[in-house]
């Protein structure tokens, strides 16, 4: 699976040995040390995921991501991976709530980020054509990786989408966290990982009224409500 990657970290030796690790994996790799250069170039519309550290000079990770999602520019949706110090809770959680998709915590090994930059690329892999699900006023359709809910669109990022897609793939019954990690995140879930709760949240705040439709079984998971 080839890719145009975007790489931003302010260690050049770490950029470095990571950008010939990818290459040998067949990606095209672009690397920038800092935060203004990494949010450029996530707006140009040339790479397909984008890999952010927090700690970087004239604007760190997180105010990067915080520029991307912003822009009223399609390249807004473009995936990005946070690269966050191990443990740091604080970073990760906020990268997420901006729209971050996924994190990696440093020090992080090329086989992982490599495995986490396939899962979220194979997710956007156009689905089979098989027609727009349907439930309680959402609709969506995977090949095009479109959602609506009230015939307004809903702007989402790529582990939104993916999270979605599987609540109602499985409407009218509990999904576990376990399981939407699998299939929307593409990895088991760790212990103590929060990141589905922080994805589910922002996907409540953008649906609106329709929010109603997701409950929550608390230690469990969550399930879609068929109306």
């Amino acid at each position: 699976m080839s890719a145009q990657v975007l790489l931003a970290d302010d260690d050049v030796e770490l950029g470095a040995m990571l950008k010939e690790y990818l290459a040998r994996e067949g990606f095209g790799v672009t690397v920038v040390h800092d935060g203004e250069a990494a949010a450029r170039e996530a707006l140009s519309g040339t790479h397909q995921i984008v890999v952010l550290d927090v700690m970087m000079p004239k604007l760190d990770g997180v105010e990067a991501l915080r520029r991307i999602r912003q822009s009223s520019l399609p390249f807004n949706r473009v995936p990005v991976i946070m690269l966050t110090a191990r443990g740091d809770d604080v970073d990760r959680i906020l990268g997420l709530e901006l729209g971050a998709d996924d994190y990696v915590p440093k020090p992080c090994t090329p086989r992982e980020l490599v495995a986490r930059l396939r899962a979220i690329l194979r997710r956007l892999q156009p689905a089979p054509s098989t027609g727009p699900l349907e439930v309680g006023g959402l609709v969506l359709w995977p090949e095009r990786r479109k959602a609506e809910v009230g015939a307004r669109e809903l702007e989402l990022t790529s582990i939104e989408f993916n999270i979605l897609e599987v609540l109602m793939r499985n409407a009218g019954r509990l999904v576990s966290k376990s399981e939407i990690s699998e299939q929307a995140l593409g990895r088991p879930l760790a212990r103590f990982d929060r990141s589905i709760d922080v994805h589910m949240s922002s996907i409540r705040q953008k649906l609106g009224g329709a929010a109603r439709l997701i409950r929550t079984v608390r230690g469990l998971g969550y399930h879609l409500v068929k109306e």
